[in-house]
């Protein structure tokens, strides 16, 4: 690996450790996982085109859409312009189990069965809302005993949980919707905030 993409690497394995903290912990592929498949550095814009594993481009596609519903365009780019379907469908190829890929799949067919592509984003919104309600129930449930161990996760937490990741580790998501320094500074335990900044971001 050269010298510049050893760096991008590093900067990406602390960029999807910070925003893994930032989510809670909850993400649901092993950090190891993620860190490996940070290193492939396949570019998002080849996955869409091309597609990656079982996802063909238009899988990638409604990943885009699915994406863009939770992180709208507002003052910032949204998750389509940060190609976050792209990054959903290669962390889905790279690094979850058999079983959980199958189960995010046939999520995408419900969608796709729901007509998710051809509704206005209003009802594209208030599917997503309700599949939410439901993944917190499944959830909540699994935690508490309803499910063991190897009971799968949600379909709608790994999509949720990898739209995040992907919007704020992307380039648009770490230097417009997030503020962001180049090279750090001194290090200021307290800072003044004001209500409605967005927060600093990592190198990534």
């Amino acid at each position: 690996m050269s010298e510049s993409r050893q760096a991008q690497a590093i900067d990406r394995r602390e960029a999807i450790r910070r925003v893994t903290a930032l989510l809670g912990g909850v993400a649901l592929v092993s950090g190891t996982g993620l860190l490996e498949a940070s290193e492939r550095l396949q570019p998002r814009a080849t996955v869409a085109r091309q597609g990656v594993g079982r996802f063909t481009p238009q899988d990638v596609a409604l990943l885009d859409e699915i994406a863009e519903t939770i992180l709208p365009e507002t003052k910032t780019p949204g998750a389509k312009a940060a190609q976050v379907g792209a990054f959903m469908a290669l962390m889905v190829t790279d690094t979850y189990t058999e079983r959980n890929q199958e189960v995010f799949q046939g999520g995408m067919q419900n969608l796709n069965a729901a007509s998710f592509m051809a509704v206005t984003p209003a009802q594209r919104l208030a599917v997503l809302e309700q599949l939410d309600r439901e993944q917190k129930t499944y959830m909540d449930a699994r935690r508490g005993g309803g499910g063991g161990n190897d009971t799968p996760p949600h379909f709608f937490r790994m999509m949720k949980e990898l739209a995040l990741l992907g919007y704020f580790t992307s380039e648009i998501g770490c230097t417009q919707a997030q503020r962001y320094v180049e090279a750090p500074g001194s290090f200021e335990p307290c800072m003044p905030y004001t209500p409605g900044e967005p927060a600093w971001a990592a190198h990534a």
